[in-house]
């Protein structure tokens, strides 16, 4: 901004000085001055051809030369033989200079309505004018800068994707045997877990052009036009091949055609439907394609001869977890054992792992530290897990209740061994939700820790607080999915009563469980009160010495 600024100023600056230079040009007199002598002889020789009079002097023309001589030196008669023009000089400069202003007031003017928007192409040229322009622009691939060594954790996944980058380095060792290339593959998976960065790591590793387009850029409110487009990439990556094309949340554009008026959205997908069709055994282009909805696909889309191969990119394990943060911590000066950052951050996937490392370097930033440490990444695992929340304001009282729920749950967390490293006394959630399998007692357990507090401010204080509302709703979810589609009642098809019978079941047993651990609920708590936090790892040493 500073450099165009002054880029501007040096403009007007040099527009006036070439004003200025003309105007000295032009009003410069030139004329030299001679003496009455020679102005008589040149007149009587006729060798003038014009006379100019101005209100000081009388100028002499010749073919050569312009001459003049003082207006007190020469009489009438000397001139009598020649039609002498006289000079408007005053006049010619003020029509000059008005011109110039005017120019420059208008110039101003119009930069004035451009910065106030009021004058502005957006205004003149209609946004749907606009808009066919940008689409209408060629489409270009990208090079891809992405390598596998880049992307942590996804051995599995490089496994299923290395037939098809060898197939594209050496199509004939592959059309000798009679075998063709897959037209389509379907990355599936949760968002964060890096399923355009595997893609572009494909693109990378075979060396090919890399097509990239969002489902969403195809769909247009204009009928037609995001047909035209999906033509538009697939020419495009035909005339560059072999090459990738990467479509990226498809779902987009995918959606089962359930028969409702969709015009626009039904002619893109009968587009893409027909280019992949149109391929070629030897057209050399690859489609890719990632979503996380598959079920709400067409089945058109998923039929062999489109998406031929489906590779499912899933959540990082422990031992995936751990390499992806190797990967983020390289150019981090850090004091950090990754599995344990690992052990902490389950249910993380690629991009949280990578807000996580990020956030854990600001904060030691902030607090002017030398490295990372695992204090740094405790502090803000919530923060990136749930979001930053305002803490409230807590009384004396309300304190104390909130002392004892959180030791009562921290308590249970580490009695069950469910997966967490540290309880901030500002913590709402102590440890993620998980989609993975559970067996019955697992989720058992995960029930008893969210019941926990109120089981403990029951017993202390004979009542609970409002905030026990997050907890109460998950334990509830977790009890309706165990009877409703689990089939973890007493029979495969329980009875809607039997939610309320495990339900009780499950408070009773934590409420013996905290009865018989008293003495580690006032350890908790005090910790709690003085510290604010506690480790799972604290918690742990207390209950082997009562247990």
């Amino acid at each position: 901004m500073v450099g165009s600024k002054t880029n501007r100023v040096a403009l007007y600056a040099s527009a006036f000085l070439v004003v200025i230079l003309v105007l000295f040009a032009m009003l410069r007199d030139n004329a030299d001055a001679i003496s009455l002598k020679d102005a008589t002889a040149m007149l009587q020789d006729r060798s003038v051809k014009s006379v100019v009079a101005s209100e000081d002097f009388i100028y002499l023309k010749t073919d050569k030369e312009v001459y003049k001589i003082a207006s007190s030196q020469i009489s009438a008669d000397m001139l009598s033989d020649y039609r002498v023009k006289v000079k408007s000089a005053s006049n010619v400069v003020a029509y000059f200079l008005f011109l110039v202003l005017i120019l420059g007031i208008g110039t101003l003017v119009f930069k004035w309505l451009q910065k106030n928007k009021i004058l502005s192409t957006d205004n003149i040229t209609s946004s749907r004018f606009k808009s066919s322009l940008e689409h209408s622009q060629p489409i270009e691939s990208i090079k891809s800068d992405v390598t596998f060594n880049d992307i942590g954790g996804i051995s599995d996944v490089k496994m299923e994707l290395e037939e098809i980058i060898d197939f594209m380095k050496k199509p004939k060792r592959y059309k000798s045997f009679g075998a063709r290339m897959p037209r389509g593959v379907l990355l599936v998976g949760p968002p964060g877990v890096g399923k355009t960065m595997i893609a572009k790591a494909v693109a990378n590793a075979a060396g090919v052009p890399f097509y990239y387009q969002s489902g969403a850029s195809f769909v247009q409110i204009y009928v037609g036009m995001g047909a035209k487009r999906v033509h538009e990439l697939f020419s495009a990556a035909k005339n560059n091949s072999p090459s990738i094309i990467f479509i990226d949340e498809i779902d987009a554009v995918g959606k089962k055609r359930d028969g409702q008026r969709n015009d626009e959205r039904e002619a893109t997908l009968n587009q893409l439907l027909t280019e992949m069709d149109g391929f070629e055994n030897s057209s050399g282009v690859i489609v890719i394609a990632a979503t996380n909805k598959i079920d709400v696909l067409d089945s058109a889309l998923l039929r062999a001869g489109r998406f031929d191969r489906r590779v499912f990119v899933e959540l990082p394990t422990k031992r995936e977890r751990a390499s992806i943060l190797t990967k983020y911590l390289e150019k981090v000066p850090n004091e950090v054992d990754v599995n344990s950052v690992a052990n902490m951050t389950v249910g993380f996937n690629g991009a949280s792992l990578a807000a996580l490392v990020n956030e854990a370097s600001l904060l030691a930033i902030r607090q002017h530290d030398f490295q990372v440490t695992i204090e740094h990444f405790h502090q803000v695992k919530d923060k990136v897990m749930f979001g930053k929340k305002k803490l409230q304001m807590l009384s004396e009282e309300q304190k104390q209740y909130r002392v004892t729920y959180q030791a009562a749950k921290v308590i249970c967390a580490t009695y069950f061994d469910l997966p967490f490293e540290k309880l901030l006394l500002s913590n709402e959630k102590l440890t993620p939700a998980t989609d993975e399998p559970l067996i019955k007692h697992e989720l058992e357990s995960r029930v008893k820790m969210l019941l926990a507090g109120i089981v403990a401010c029951n017993i202390k204080y004979s009542e609970h607080a409002s905030s026990a509302k997050g907890d109460l709703d998950e334990a509830k979810e977790i009890v309706e999915r165990m009877i409703s589609e689990y089939g973890m009642g007493s029979s495969l098809m329980a009875s809607e009563s039997e939610k309320e019978l495990l339900m009780k079941r499950l408070y009773e047993e934590t409420r013996n469980l905290l009865e018989s651990m008293q003495d580690v609920i006032k350890y908790v708590e005090s910790v709690l009160n003085e510290r604010e936090s506690i480790t799972k790892a604290d918690v742990k040493k207390k209950l082997n010495e009562v247990l």
